[in-house]
């Protein structure tokens, strides 16, 4: 009856939105409270938690959103993100643009959340896109795939991290072999589905408090130093807070590099930055910049309460208990366990949304059976990953801020967000099961 509960949700949801138009932020509290009140919750409880599932969601996303959104309107309002488009592209060729954009990602995705990359290189990956005269999402989605499968496989990211722990696992492995898995994965969810696309299909329109269409001159656009300098500043902070934290004692320092390298810190350490760098050294005022960073946060809003309402839909969920359910029914399978970590995660992925209480639960409930099994802590702590990576859909966030931020339909987003994070789950289980024959 949970389970029946959330495909009933979903399925309220899409009528709403698609069937009836109904808003998108509106369409998740009424859906939210539905299920809640599905769930055996009372009308009470179902409210508190809705509020709850906003502010958490909101509060956590909020200072990345809002100077991720700055900073990027900074970079394309001042030419500094065609600056780097046309570096890049001069560099790689045409051809070579989407491999060299997903080995970025890739980069960027081992010190960075998920929504932090998101926001810091979507962009960059619209100003690409002019530049070479290629349909968005033909760089987007590989992008995509390689931030998400980073997040989810390879530490020190905190979920893969903690799972490790959780099953014994030692780290360095665990991260060495996740990116092994990874590879293969961001290439067939990435480049490789994005063949299946016609042209067309691969067109979006970028929503304008991120990207600017405009065409800038040479002479107006900044240099490539100072413009990819402003871009990375963000990544800098926060593999320098990852270093320190597995190289430098507890200290002051330490301390200091906690700050600097927290996503929402380091966002807003680097736009008070662009605004020297790309505003008042270009002979821009203050109140220009300022005007510049009420036109992002104005046409981010919208986006911010759709996320908070994804967060709401979640918290629900949770908080009625729906893990221990689907779990308790599962406990007692014979399957493998390392099919069967892969198994519950993605079952609570898909139910729930979040892929760290998914990865984390299947963990903490497989972990004690795990011990005894023989099989290798490091496969196990990865087979949860790649099953809370899969299946994401309405009930979660990261779901809302790829539709948001490519501007794309709920149909458009199942067809190509939702289907690509379920090919890395799939390739990344199959990558461990032969593994699993080895180790």
């Amino acid at each position: 009856m949970a389970f029946l509960a959330i495909i009933i949700g979903i399925i309220l949801l899409l009528i709403l939105m698609i069937g009836l138009h109904v808003n998108a932020f509106v369409s998740l509290i009424l859906t939210s409270l539905a299920v809640g009140l599905m769930e055996g919750m009372t009308p009470v409880q179902a409210m508190e938690s809705i509020q709850n599932g906003l502010g958490s969601s909101a509060g956590s996303l909020m200072l990345v959103i809002i100077f991720g959104a700055a900073i990027g309107k900074m970079l394309t309002d001042t030419g500094a993100a065609q600056r780097i488009a046309t570096t890049m592209v001069d560099t790689f060729g045409r051809k070579h643009v989407q491999a060299a954009s997903v080995v970025t990602a890739m980069v960027v995705g081992i010190a960075m959340f998920f929504e932090t990359g998101v926001v810091v290189l979507i962009p960059l990956v619209f100003s690409i896109a002019a530049v070479a005269e290629i349909p968005a999402l033909y760089i987007g989605l590989p992008v995509l795939a390689a931030l998400i499968t980073m997040h989810g496989f390879v530490p020190p990211h905190p979920a893969p991290t903690a799972i490790a722990g959780i099953f014994g696992a030692n780290i360095g492995k665990t991260m060495i072999i996740g990116i092994l898995i990874a590879i293969p994965a961001i290439i067939i969810a990435g480049p490789l589905f994005t063949k299946f696309f016609k042209k067309e299909d691969l067109e979006v329109q970028a929503p304008k408090a991120v990207y600017s269409d405009r065409e800038f001159t040479e002479q107006e656009m900044p240099g490539f130093g100072i413009s990819i300098l402003t871009a990375v500043l963000p990544i800098i902070f926060i593999f320098i807070k990852t270093i320190a934290d597995f190289s430098l004692p507890k200290s002051s320092l330490l301390t200091f590099t906690d700050f600097i390298g927290e996503p929402g810190a380091a966002l807003m350490i680097t736009f008070v930055v662009s605004v020297y760098t790309l505003g008042i050294r270009k002979g821009k005022s203050i109140k220009d910049v300022m005007n510049t960073f009420a036109n992002a946060v104005s046409g981010i809003a919208m986006i911010l309460l759709i996320i908070a309402g994804g967060g709401a839909f979640k918290q629900v969920l949770v908080d009625s208990h729906v893990d221990k359910m689907i779990a308790s029914v599962m406990m007692n399978s014979s399957l493998s366990p390392l099919f069967l970590t892969w198994l519950i995660a993605a079952v609570l992925r898909f139910s729930l949304g979040s892929a760290t209480v998914a990865s984390m639960t299947a963990a903490g409930i497989l972990a004690p059976i795990a011990a005894k099994s023989g099989i290798s802590p490091e496969l196990l702590a990865l087979a949860a990953g790649a099953g809370s990576v899969g299946f994401s859909q309405v009930s979660d966030a990261g779901f809302w801020i790829v539709k948001e931020y490519f501007n794309m339909s709920i149909v458009k987003t199942l067809k190509t967000w939702t289907v690509l994070t379920t090919i890395i789950g799939v390739i990344g289980l199959v990558c461990i099961l032969i593994l699993g024959m080895f180790m």
